[in-house]
């Protein structure tokens, strides 16, 4: 592994530092690409207008005509966390500005429908009470020429709101809202499902008050749907590029003034998490999970009705139906990596990392529902691309795959589908996460030309492991203030958590529960090489190999509260062996 630390500007620090960031935040943010003070406002009113937004004004129009004719409208959700929220979205949204018209949803079940609005699901549609004159998609539709098609041959009118990448061939839908369609110039492409939706909501209220339906006096406030927006997009680990980071930080501040949605608060109960501290770490780590382990093992309809109901006993209900689900998802999936371990132990990957370029296993037994986190964790532990498949019906395996930046693995599937035709049936995706179908039979065929792909696209300086850092703390720096400061930014993909990077002397070390490490630590300072400070708790989960008496660790700063007294801790990432 090679630890490399952030480059940033001292100018742009300092400057951030004098508009009054402080000193840390300054340079952390230089080294994340804010390059001017103007740039650190998260206010609503710097958000991208909805105009820049290819087909939003256009398809705000039919819907406030859809609406003002009552004519019934189906939600057709994905079943992840991001189409969750964006089906709770929308339906909050279109109640909102138009209570009496009839407006549904229908999510499809990952086992026997799969992804997206197949024929299958428009027949199922179809068959909704009142009948859908309408089919509005969430998170996705891009990929689904199939589904519109018949949907049209069934009398039914489709509007499409994704944010995946579309195909060759685009669905001939009534309308279709997605950044990253042909000619888009929205400047920003990583908007979530739920972010795609909430646009149009605003838009559509818009249009609205231009037909003089609303007033601003009067009109419906869209914003206060921004939390499921925040979770939507945190949890969908869409790249937090400033325009996210307004969506995340105000949906944030609703939940922490105690404005969010009841469904959102009993989430942050079932944790045992505080919504009044609420981060995106939560939303990423805690309620996310929860949210996503009904679509992976049950039904996501289950966690729709918990972001739509306004009933707190019900709420509570559900949310601790889905935090048993989610313990459940997390002894499949611990399983699941011990069988994914044993057969790279069997290929002798674990040891010699230079035999593959990729990763692509399955196994009879695994769950279809939990394959993408098993290809995370094996791609996070063995820094290659992995797809793992399980069993699903007509002989097929489904599988779900994670990637490395720098390797686009839609993109890839794009090319080993060109190179051996009809190997893949079906696939879609971005650049950092995809599904796909093959038959059982082709397995071989596929990892074999996955292998070959991923070899011509991936350099050596891709497939090593790096920890990127933001350098030393002072010993003066490690305390409880400082950690609650980092705790209370907006932190993810494409806006990394701090890690630090310091040398320490070893004091104590034990093992908790027999797999993890607790340490206590003492800095040595940058060029001093003596011990100072007072020592600092520090915890490496799923390590038992003990550390040398001196050695360099990368970090998060986290404050540790127990029992009303805090206390910084360290939670540790790597250590350099080399150093």
């Amino acid at each position: 592994m090679r630890f490399i630390p952030r480059a940033f500007s001292e100018r742009t620090a300092t400057w951030l530092a004098q508009s009054g960031l402080h000193p840390l935040l300054a340079k952390l943010y230089a080294a994340r690409g804010i390059e001017n003070p103007n740039l650190l406002s998260l206010d609503l009113k710097e958000l991208i207008a909805p105009k820049e937004l290819k087909n939003c004004l256009s398809t705000a129009s039919i819907l406030a005509d859809i609406l003002l004719q009552k004519r019934p409208i189906l939600v057709v959700a994905d079943y992840d966390c991001d189409g969750a929220t964006a089906c709770a979205v929308a339906l909050r949204g279109l109640k909102m500005l138009s209570p009496a018209s009839p407006v549904s949803f229908l999510v499809p079940n990952r086992f026997t429908m799969g992804y997206g609005l197949t024929p299958e699901v428009v027949e199922l549609a179809a068959q909704q009470i009142p009948r859908p004159e309408f089919l509005i998609t969430v998170d996705n539709g891009i990929a689904s020429e199939a589904g519109v098609n018949r949907a049209r041959e069934l009398g039914m009118e489709v509007i499409i709101t994704d944010h995946h990448l579309p195909a060759a061939q685009v669905p001939k839908a009534l309308a279709i809202v997605n950044p990253n369609q042909t000619g888009c110039p929205f400047p920003s492409k990583a908007l979530a499902g739920v972010g795609v939706m909430f646009y149009l909501l605003i838009a559509l209220r818009a249009e609205l008050r231009a037909r003089d339906h609303f007033t601003q006096a009067n009109q419906p406030k869209i914003e206060n749907l921004l939390d499921l927006v925040a979770l939507g997009t945190v949890a969908d680990v869409a790249q937090l590029d400033r325009n996210n980071r307004i969506l995340v930080a105000n949906g944030l501040r609703r939940m922490q003034n105690g404005n969010c949605q009841l469904g959102i608060t009993a989430l942050f109960n079932a944790a045992a998490r505080d919504p009044m501290k609420a981060s995106a770490f939560d939303l990423g780590f805690a309620l996310g999970p929860r949210l996503n382990a009904a679509g992976r093992l049950a039904d996501m309809t289950l966690g729709i009705r918990l972001l739509l109901t306004d009933d707190s006993v019900e709420a509570q209900t559900i949310a601790n139906e889905l935090d048993r689900i989610n313990r459940e998802r997390r002894v499949i999936e611990s399983g699941m990596q011990e069988t994914a371990l044993a057969h790279l132990a069997e290929q002798e990957l674990q040891h010699d990392f230079a035999a593959r370029s990729s990763i692509c296993l399955w196994n009879s037994a695994w769950h279809q529902g939990v394959v993408g986190i098993v290809a995370s964790r094996l791609k996070e532990r063995f820094n290659r691309p992995a797809i793992v498949f399980a069993p699903a019906e007509n002989d097929e395996l489904r599988g779900s795959g994670r990637s490395l930046s720098g390797f686009h693995l839609r993109d890839a599937l794009d090319l080993v589908s060109k190179r051996e035709p009809g190997l893949i049936l079906k696939f879609g995706g971005h650049a950092m996460a995809a599904g796909l179908t093959i038959k059982s039979t082709d397995f071989a065929l596929f990892d074999q030309t996955f292998q070959t792909v991923a070899g011509e696209l991936l350099s050596a300086d891709l497939l090593e492991k790096r920890c990127m850092h933001d350098g030393a703390l002072l010993s003066a720096e490690l305390t409880p203030e400082i950690g609650d400061l980092l705790a209370s930014e907006i932190w993810g993909q494409g806006f990394p958590q701090p890690i630090f990077y310091g040398e320490f002397e070893v004091l104590q070390q034990s093992l908790m529960k027999e797999k993890h490490l607790r340490l206590q630590l003492r800095t040595i300072e940058s060029g001093s090489g003596m011990q100072t400070s007072k020592p600092v708790t520090g915890v490496w989960f799923n390590q038992t190999q003990t550390l040398p008496a001196k050695v360099r660790l990368a970090y998060r700063l986290v404050t540790d509260r127990y029992q009303g007294q805090a206390r910084v801790q360290l939670m540790i990432e790597a250590c350099d062996l080399n150093a």
